[in-house]
């Protein structure tokens, strides 16, 4: 199995974006990992990212993961909004032009579960289907009416109850009130970056994916 990434420039709506990718071959799938708040240091390189990116790798998928807008050498500037959600439907629409065949599965952690979720509501009002969702620790405080989740793929949320950073209630909160169904995973004696627990993400994550 091959296991490193190839370093790539995709086309962006700001410019070009720094990604790596993993063409695996004879993948049964594709997995795109969106990364956390870029304000607060968040890169693809974040060590949650990459054990999503290398749990992904490991069910057998073709994976890639990018700096949006402004981090590393992607070009233009934060926006914290719609900019970033931009930027991924650019890394997918990309990723399905590679890959017009296989099942596309989206995984965002933190300030990232936000742009996964509203990422995949742009696919799906595009008639794209969407085979998977997970959200990781998840800014669900960010998904308004202007930037809805995705509604019609399985969806799976994966919360630390000790989370210092997005407060688990509100993500417990949302989920009672999602209205469809999903799973909810939560993750005891776990704070937002997984500190000693990033096995045990990979445990839940990999007979999901």
């Amino acid at each position: 199995m091959l296991t490193r990434e190839t370093p790539t420039m995709i086309a962006g709506p700001s410019g070009q974006l720094e990604a790596l990718w993993l063409d695996t071959p004879d993948a049964r799938g594709v997995a795109l990992i969106c990364h956390p708040n870029p304000v607060q240091g968040g890169t693809m390189l974040n060590k949650v990212v990459s054990t999503l990116q290398r749990t992904a790798r490991d069910s057998g998928l073709a994976t890639l993961r990018f700096n949006y807008r402004g981090v590393g050498a992607s070009a233009g500037s934060h926006d914290m909004a719609s900019g970033e959600v931009d930027d991924a439907e650019a890394v997918a629409l990309w990723l399905r032009q590679q890959y017009p065949d296989l099942p596309l599965t989206l995984l965002g952690f933190s300030f990232g579960g936000f742009v996964a979720a509203a990422l995949g509501a742009r696919l799906e009002a595009q008639g794209l289907t969407v085979n998977k969702l997970f959200m990781v620790a998840p800014a669900v405080h960010r998904l308004t009416a202007e930037h809805p989740p995705a509604s019609n793929c399985p969806l799976i949320l994966i919360q630390p109850e000790d989370d210092e950073v997005i407060d688990p209630q509100v993500v417990y909160a949302w989920s009672a009130a999602l209205g469809r169904a999903h799973e909810l995973l939560k993750v005891a004696e776990c704070g937002h970056f997984f500190h000693g627990k990033l096995t045990d993400l990979k445990d839940l994550l990999l007979p999901r994916l």
